[in-house]
Protein backbone atom coordinates (compact mmCIF):
# COMPACT_ATOMS: atom_id res chain seq x y z
CA UNK A 1 0.00 0.00 0.00
CA UNK A 2 1.05 3.53 -0.23
CA UNK A 3 0.99 5.99 2.49
CA UNK A 4 2.06 9.98 3.31
CA UNK A 5 4.98 9.37 6.34
CA UNK A 6 6.48 11.93 8.60
CA UNK A 7 9.99 11.23 9.00
CA UNK A 8 11.36 14.46 10.27
CA UNK A 9 9.47 17.60 12.17
CA UNK A 10 8.98 20.56 9.46
CA UNK A 11 10.17 18.08 6.42
CA UNK A 12 7.51 17.20 3.75
CA UNK A 13 5.69 14.38 4.10
CA UNK A 14 7.16 11.19 2.00
CA UNK A 15 4.63 9.21 -0.80
CA UNK A 16 5.96 5.80 -0.38
CA UNK A 17 4.62 2.58 -1.85
CA UNK A 18 5.42 -1.42 -1.09
CA UNK A 19 4.35 -0.41 2.75
CA UNK A 20 2.53 -3.54 4.69
CA UNK A 21 -0.37 -2.75 6.71
CA UNK A 22 0.19 -4.25 10.58
CA UNK A 23 -1.51 -7.77 11.70
CA UNK A 24 -4.97 -7.12 12.82
CA UNK A 25 -5.86 -8.01 16.29
CA UNK A 26 -8.90 -9.17 17.06
CA UNK A 27 -10.41 -5.73 18.01
CA UNK A 28 -9.47 -3.86 15.26
CA UNK A 29 -10.81 -3.61 11.61
CA UNK A 30 -9.33 -2.95 8.57
CA UNK A 31 -10.44 -0.15 6.07
CA UNK A 32 -10.18 0.97 2.43
CA UNK A 33 -9.66 4.73 3.08
CA UNK A 34 -11.66 6.44 0.20
CA UNK A 35 -11.39 10.23 1.63
CA UNK A 36 -9.17 11.28 4.06
CA UNK A 37 -9.27 15.34 5.02
CA UNK A 38 -6.37 17.83 5.62
CA UNK A 39 -6.84 18.84 8.98
CA UNK A 40 -4.76 21.63 10.65
CA UNK A 41 -4.32 19.25 13.48
CA UNK A 42 -1.98 17.02 10.38
CA UNK A 43 -0.16 20.16 10.39
CA UNK A 44 0.72 20.96 13.68
CA UNK A 45 2.36 17.25 13.98
CA UNK A 46 4.24 17.87 11.02
CA UNK A 47 5.26 21.37 12.06
CA UNK A 48 6.50 20.29 16.02
CA UNK A 49 3.44 21.26 17.58
CA UNK A 50 2.44 18.83 18.92
CA UNK A 51 4.72 16.31 19.08
CA UNK A 52 4.46 12.90 18.39
CA UNK A 53 6.53 9.20 17.40
CA UNK A 54 7.86 9.46 14.40
CA UNK A 55 8.33 8.32 11.42
CA UNK A 56 4.00 8.47 11.30
CA UNK A 57 1.58 8.16 8.71
CA UNK A 58 -0.27 11.35 9.32
CA UNK A 59 -4.12 11.25 9.19
CA UNK A 60 -7.46 11.03 10.92
CA UNK A 61 -10.27 12.46 9.25
CA UNK A 62 -11.46 9.81 7.37
CA UNK A 63 -13.98 7.91 5.64
CA UNK A 64 -13.64 4.65 4.49
CA UNK A 65 -15.24 0.85 3.43
CA UNK A 66 -14.49 -2.27 5.92
CA UNK A 67 -12.47 -4.56 4.29
CA UNK A 68 -11.42 -7.18 7.03
CA UNK A 69 -12.49 -7.79 10.99
CA UNK A 70 -10.78 -8.74 14.07
CA UNK A 71 -12.72 -12.18 15.34
CA UNK A 72 -13.86 -10.16 18.03
CA UNK A 73 -15.76 -7.53 16.39
CA UNK A 74 -19.44 -7.41 16.78
CA UNK A 75 -20.37 -4.09 15.40
CA UNK A 76 -19.15 -3.18 12.24
CA UNK A 77 -18.89 -6.07 9.41
CA UNK A 78 -16.44 -6.27 6.05
CA UNK A 79 -18.27 -4.18 3.47
CA UNK A 80 -19.63 -1.23 5.77
CA UNK A 81 -19.14 2.21 5.10
CA UNK A 82 -17.51 3.63 7.95
CA UNK A 83 -16.43 7.10 9.52
CA UNK A 84 -13.59 7.24 11.73
CA UNK A 85 -13.36 8.82 15.28
CA UNK A 86 -9.79 9.87 16.31
CA UNK A 87 -11.00 9.00 19.58
CA UNK A 88 -12.19 5.53 21.25
CA UNK A 89 -15.74 4.97 22.54
CA UNK A 90 -15.66 2.09 24.37
CA UNK A 91 -19.37 2.35 25.77
CA UNK A 92 -18.04 1.13 28.72
CA UNK A 93 -16.15 3.50 31.11
CA UNK A 94 -17.33 5.38 33.94
CA UNK A 95 -17.53 8.67 30.88
CA UNK A 96 -19.01 6.71 28.18
CA UNK A 97 -22.03 5.51 30.38
CA UNK A 98 -22.57 9.10 31.58
CA UNK A 99 -22.96 10.02 27.53
CA UNK A 100 -18.71 11.62 27.38
CA UNK A 101 -17.37 9.48 25.06
CA UNK A 102 -15.40 12.30 24.02
CA UNK A 103 -13.33 11.09 27.17
CA UNK A 104 -13.37 7.31 27.42
CA UNK A 105 -11.14 6.64 29.54
CA UNK A 106 -9.45 4.28 26.72
CA UNK A 107 -7.82 7.37 25.08
CA UNK A 108 -4.53 7.34 26.69
CA UNK A 109 -4.51 3.21 25.74
CA UNK A 110 -5.46 4.44 22.05
CA UNK A 111 -2.40 7.13 21.90
CA UNK A 112 -0.02 4.31 22.80
CA UNK A 113 -1.43 1.97 20.16
CA UNK A 114 0.26 4.47 17.32
CA UNK A 115 3.01 2.35 18.20
CA UNK A 116 2.54 0.21 14.51
CA UNK A 117 0.14 0.02 11.86
CA UNK A 118 2.33 -0.40 9.04
CA UNK A 119 5.81 -1.80 7.94
CA UNK A 120 8.06 -0.17 5.25
CA UNK A 121 9.67 -2.98 2.95
CA UNK A 122 12.91 -3.25 4.87
CA UNK A 123 10.68 -4.27 7.85
CA UNK A 124 10.63 -1.10 9.96
CA UNK A 125 7.29 0.27 11.70
CA UNK A 126 5.24 3.17 11.25
CA UNK A 127 3.51 4.88 13.85
CA UNK A 128 0.00 5.88 12.94
CA UNK A 129 -1.44 9.27 14.17
CA UNK A 130 -4.42 8.82 16.32
CA UNK A 131 -3.95 5.42 16.17
CA UNK A 132 -5.44 6.11 12.47
CA UNK A 133 -3.22 6.98 9.93
CA UNK A 134 -5.53 8.55 7.49
CA UNK A 135 -3.07 9.43 4.61
CA UNK A 136 -2.75 5.87 3.30
CA UNK A 137 -4.39 3.87 0.92
CA UNK A 138 -5.56 0.98 3.88
CA UNK A 139 -5.58 2.53 7.83
CA UNK A 140 -5.99 -0.01 10.64
CA UNK A 141 -8.68 1.02 13.48
CA UNK A 142 -9.80 -0.10 16.81
CA UNK A 143 -13.99 -1.24 16.10
CA UNK A 144 -14.53 1.44 19.00
CA UNK A 145 -13.14 4.02 16.47
CA UNK A 146 -15.25 3.05 13.32
CA UNK A 147 -18.83 4.30 13.05
CA UNK A 148 -21.57 2.77 10.55
CA UNK A 149 -23.52 5.04 8.47
CA UNK A 150 -25.66 4.89 6.08
CA UNK A 151 -25.24 7.64 2.84
CA UNK A 152 -24.75 7.51 -0.40
CA UNK A 153 -23.15 10.94 0.18
CA UNK A 154 -19.52 11.64 -1.80
CA UNK A 155 -16.42 10.24 0.73
CA UNK A 156 -14.98 13.46 0.39
CA UNK A 157 -17.83 15.02 2.78
CA UNK A 158 -18.27 12.25 5.09
CA UNK A 159 -14.77 12.19 5.54
CA UNK A 160 -14.89 15.85 7.41
CA UNK A 161 -17.72 14.33 9.76
CA UNK A 162 -14.99 12.93 11.74
CA UNK A 163 -13.19 15.78 12.80
CA UNK A 164 -13.84 19.43 11.52
CA UNK A 165 -17.46 18.68 11.49
CA UNK A 166 -18.21 16.69 14.39
CA UNK A 167 -15.97 19.32 16.37
CA UNK A 168 -17.36 22.63 15.07
CA UNK A 169 -21.12 21.60 14.67
CA UNK A 170 -20.83 19.72 18.39
CA UNK A 171 -18.98 22.57 20.22
CA UNK A 172 -22.19 24.54 19.16
CA UNK A 173 -25.27 21.77 19.36
CA UNK A 174 -23.30 19.74 22.16
CA UNK A 175 -20.83 21.45 24.93
CA UNK A 176 -22.27 25.37 24.55
CA UNK A 177 -25.82 24.33 23.73
CA UNK A 178 -26.66 27.86 22.09
CA UNK A 179 -29.80 28.67 22.78
CA UNK A 180 -32.50 30.16 19.82
CA UNK A 181 -32.35 34.17 19.61
CA UNK A 182 -28.49 34.52 20.74
CA UNK A 183 -25.41 36.32 19.53
CA UNK A 184 -22.71 34.42 18.45
CA UNK A 185 -18.84 34.94 17.53
CA UNK A 186 -16.76 32.86 16.01
CA UNK A 187 -13.16 33.20 15.63
CA UNK A 188 -10.95 31.14 13.01
CA UNK A 189 -13.47 30.39 10.21
CA UNK A 190 -11.58 27.23 8.90
CA UNK A 191 -13.13 24.16 8.57
CA UNK A 192 -13.62 23.92 12.18
CA UNK A 193 -15.12 27.55 12.66
CA UNK A 194 -16.75 26.84 9.80
CA UNK A 195 -18.79 24.14 11.14
CA UNK A 196 -19.57 26.20 14.20
CA UNK A 197 -20.96 28.58 11.88
CA UNK A 198 -23.25 25.72 10.66
CA UNK A 199 -23.62 24.54 14.55
CA UNK A 200 -25.40 27.86 15.66
CA UNK A 201 -27.30 28.34 12.62
CA UNK A 202 -28.90 25.01 13.10
CA UNK A 203 -29.27 25.64 16.82
CA UNK A 204 -31.55 28.86 15.68
CA UNK A 205 -28.33 31.66 16.96
CA UNK A 206 -30.18 35.25 15.57
CA UNK A 207 -26.84 36.78 14.69
CA UNK A 208 -23.65 35.09 14.14
CA UNK A 209 -20.10 37.38 13.67
CA UNK A 210 -17.25 35.29 12.01
CA UNK A 211 -13.99 36.54 12.71
CA UNK A 212 -11.37 35.97 10.07
CA UNK A 213 -8.67 37.52 8.68
CA UNK A 214 -9.08 35.83 5.43
CA UNK A 215 -11.96 37.51 3.10
CA UNK A 216 -12.52 33.48 1.52
CA UNK A 217 -13.02 32.37 4.98
CA UNK A 218 -15.19 35.20 6.07
CA UNK A 219 -17.28 35.04 2.66
CA UNK A 220 -17.65 31.15 3.04
CA UNK A 221 -18.71 31.90 6.36
CA UNK A 222 -22.05 34.42 5.35
CA UNK A 223 -22.99 31.38 2.75
CA UNK A 224 -22.96 28.86 5.47
CA UNK A 225 -25.09 31.36 7.66
CA UNK A 226 -22.82 34.05 8.94
CA UNK A 227 -25.20 37.39 8.91
CA UNK A 228 -22.10 39.43 10.21
CA UNK A 229 -17.78 39.17 9.57
CA UNK A 230 -15.11 41.25 11.01
CA UNK A 231 -11.35 41.47 10.02
CA UNK A 232 -9.13 41.46 12.66
CA UNK A 233 -6.64 43.40 10.65
CA UNK A 234 -8.58 46.81 11.12
CA UNK A 235 -9.43 46.90 14.61
CA UNK A 236 -9.86 46.07 18.06
CA UNK A 237 -12.49 42.99 17.65
CA UNK A 238 -13.86 42.70 21.35
CA UNK A 239 -14.38 46.23 21.64
CA UNK A 240 -16.45 46.44 18.12
CA UNK A 241 -18.22 43.11 19.30
CA UNK A 242 -19.16 44.34 22.37
CA UNK A 243 -20.33 47.80 20.29
CA UNK A 244 -22.51 45.87 18.29
CA UNK A 245 -24.01 44.29 20.78
CA UNK A 246 -25.27 47.65 22.89
CA UNK A 247 -22.46 47.94 25.07
CA UNK A 248 -22.95 44.10 26.36
CA UNK A 249 -21.07 41.86 24.56
CA UNK A 250 -21.94 38.38 22.55
CA UNK A 251 -23.43 35.72 24.33
CA UNK A 252 -21.39 32.77 23.17
CA UNK A 253 -17.59 33.48 21.55
CA UNK A 254 -15.73 30.53 20.47
CA UNK A 255 -12.06 30.39 19.61
CA UNK A 256 -11.27 27.75 16.97
CA UNK A 257 -7.61 28.71 15.98
CA UNK A 258 -5.77 27.32 18.24
CA UNK A 259 -4.23 30.77 19.17
CA UNK A 260 -3.96 31.56 23.02
CA UNK A 261 -4.94 35.50 22.35
CA UNK A 262 -7.82 34.72 20.86
CA UNK A 263 -8.94 33.14 23.95
CA UNK A 264 -8.59 36.70 25.64
CA UNK A 265 -10.20 38.17 22.66
CA UNK A 266 -13.44 35.76 23.25
CA UNK A 267 -13.50 36.53 26.54
CA UNK A 268 -13.16 40.11 26.30
CA UNK A 269 -16.00 40.20 23.70
CA UNK A 270 -17.96 37.88 26.14
CA UNK A 271 -21.35 39.75 27.96
CA UNK A 272 -21.88 39.29 31.74
CA UNK A 273 -22.78 35.57 31.95
CA UNK A 274 -21.85 34.48 28.40
CA UNK A 275 -19.68 31.65 27.26
CA UNK A 276 -16.20 31.40 26.05
CA UNK A 277 -15.93 28.32 24.03
CA UNK A 278 -11.94 26.60 23.01
CA UNK A 279 -12.53 25.04 20.87
CA UNK A 280 -8.92 24.96 18.54
CA UNK A 281 -5.69 22.62 19.52
CA UNK A 282 -3.33 24.76 21.41
CA UNK A 283 0.41 24.15 21.73
CA UNK A 284 1.09 21.96 24.90
CA UNK A 285 3.07 24.34 26.54
CA UNK A 286 0.51 27.33 25.65
CA UNK A 287 -0.85 29.06 28.66
CA UNK A 288 -3.60 31.51 29.03
CA UNK A 289 -4.07 34.57 32.31
CA UNK A 290 -7.79 35.62 33.19
CA UNK A 291 -8.13 37.86 35.71
CA UNK A 292 -10.06 36.56 38.88
CA UNK A 293 -12.40 39.33 39.35
CA UNK A 294 -13.68 39.23 35.73
CA UNK A 295 -14.67 35.54 36.10
CA UNK A 296 -16.28 36.25 40.09
CA UNK A 297 -17.81 39.00 39.13
CA UNK A 298 -19.39 38.90 35.62
CA UNK A 299 -19.93 34.76 35.92
CA UNK A 300 -18.46 34.64 32.53
CA UNK A 301 -18.17 30.49 32.09
CA UNK A 302 -14.73 29.02 30.23
CA UNK A 303 -16.09 25.83 28.65
CA UNK A 304 -13.66 23.19 27.10
CA UNK A 305 -13.96 21.38 23.98
CA UNK A 306 -12.68 18.14 23.34
CA UNK A 307 -13.83 17.02 19.97
CA UNK A 308 -17.27 19.17 20.36
CA UNK A 309 -18.75 16.73 23.18
CA UNK A 310 -19.36 14.56 20.16
CA UNK A 311 -20.75 11.32 21.00
CA UNK A 312 -19.56 9.52 17.81
CA UNK A 313 -22.20 6.70 17.38
CA UNK A 314 -25.54 9.10 18.16
CA UNK A 315 -23.70 12.35 16.52
CA UNK A 316 -22.24 11.34 13.16
CA UNK A 317 -25.52 9.53 11.97
CA UNK A 318 -27.14 12.67 13.48
CA UNK A 319 -24.89 15.16 11.09
CA UNK A 320 -25.45 12.89 8.18
CA UNK A 321 -29.05 12.93 8.28
CA UNK A 322 -28.99 16.85 8.74
CA UNK A 323 -26.74 17.35 5.43
CA UNK A 324 -29.40 14.65 4.16
CA UNK A 325 -31.90 17.41 4.96
CA UNK A 326 -30.20 19.93 3.32
CA UNK A 327 -29.28 21.44 6.94
CA UNK A 328 -25.81 20.98 7.15
CA UNK A 329 -23.54 21.85 3.98
CA UNK A 330 -20.95 19.59 3.90
CA UNK A 331 -20.08 20.67 -0.13
CA UNK A 332 -19.57 24.06 0.40
CA UNK A 333 -16.57 22.99 2.96
CA UNK A 334 -14.69 20.83 0.18
CA UNK A 335 -12.24 23.26 -1.27
CA UNK A 336 -10.42 20.63 -3.25
CA UNK A 337 -10.54 17.26 -3.78
CA UNK A 338 -6.77 16.00 -4.30
CA UNK A 339 -4.67 12.78 -4.42
CA UNK A 340 -2.51 11.48 -2.14
CA UNK A 341 0.70 12.58 -3.88
CA UNK A 342 -0.30 16.45 -3.30
CA UNK A 343 -0.72 16.29 0.23
CA UNK A 344 2.28 19.06 0.98
CA UNK A 345 0.60 21.27 -1.38
CA UNK A 346 -2.72 20.48 0.62
CA UNK A 347 -0.51 22.10 3.62
CA UNK A 348 0.71 25.07 1.99
CA UNK A 349 -2.70 25.93 0.50
CA UNK A 350 -3.81 25.64 4.35
CA UNK A 351 -1.35 27.93 5.58
CA UNK A 352 -1.88 30.36 2.61
CA UNK A 353 -5.16 30.88 3.56
CA UNK A 354 -6.70 28.99 -0.01
CA UNK A 355 -9.01 26.87 1.34
CA UNK A 356 -11.11 25.76 3.83
CA UNK A 357 -10.30 21.79 3.37
CA UNK A 358 -8.56 19.79 1.11
CA UNK A 359 -9.84 16.88 1.14
CA UNK A 360 -7.42 13.07 -0.14
CA UNK A 361 -9.57 10.52 -2.21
Amino acid sequence: MRAAVLHEVGAPLSIESGLRGADLAPSQVRLRVDASGVCHSDLSVANGSTPMPLPMILGHEAVGTVIEVGRDVGKVRVGDRVITSFTPACGACWFCVRDMTNLCESIPTAERSVAVRAHTPSGDGLHAMAGLGAFADELIAEETMAVPVRSDRPAAQLALIGCGVATGVGAALNTARVAPGATVAVFGCGGVGQAIVQGARIAGAARIIAVDPVPLKRQTAHALGATESLDPSTGDVPARLVELTDGRGVDYAFEAAGVPQLILDSFNATRRGGAVVVVGMHPATATVTFPAAALFASERKILGCMYGSTQVRRDFPRLVSLADAGRLDLESLVSREIQLNEVNDAFRAMQAGEVIRSVIV
